[in-house]
């Protein structure tokens, strides 16, 4: 998936500010599986959900958008209420959250915060990979890709 991809599904503009990605976050998912989107998306790829952070005002501190989708195989057909991007390769650090979700994810995220002049990152888009490991309780792995100059 580092060599580009399309994906279908919801977002939302959000910001780290005042917390209120948790909450915007939150609730897309939550909107993610209570209106079974995954089964709405056609062309699937695979059934690895992909959540996406892109359109950066800047870095982190500032708004950005969120998608949560699945990968797709073309953006021919993108039913209503969802939207279709394609993203193009891009040179990415991975990094493993380990443990329970979605406080694994949160607390890895805060620790990349911490280091971002460190990171080298390029603010084009960075993503979460929730594979087969994503449910495994306090044993769940979701990998973290950040784009990387």
């Amino acid at each position: 998936m580092t060599n580009g991809f399309k994906i279908i599904g919801i977002s939302i503009r959000t910001t780290n500010k005042n917390n209120q990605a948790e909450q915007d976050l939150g609730n897309l998912w939550k909107q993610f599986f209570s209106e079974n989107i995954m089964a709405k998306i056609p062309n699937k790829f695979s059934n690895h959900i992909v959540a996406i952070y892109t359109d950066y005002k800047s870095n982190f501190t500032e708004d950005y958008t969120a998608i949560i989708g699945i990968p797709v195989s073309t953006l021919n057909e993108i039913p209503k209420g969802l939207i279709g991007r394609e993203f193009p390769s891009e040179n990415f650090k991975k990094h493993i959250a380990k443990g329970l979700m979605p406080n694994a994810v949160a607390n890895t995220w805060r620790s990349l915060w911490q280091r971002d002049a460190e990171l080298n990152r390029k603010y084009s888009y960075d993503f979460e990979l929730y594979g087969e490991k994503s449910q495994n309780g306090e044993n769940s792995e979701v990998e973290i890709y950040i784009a990387t100059k």
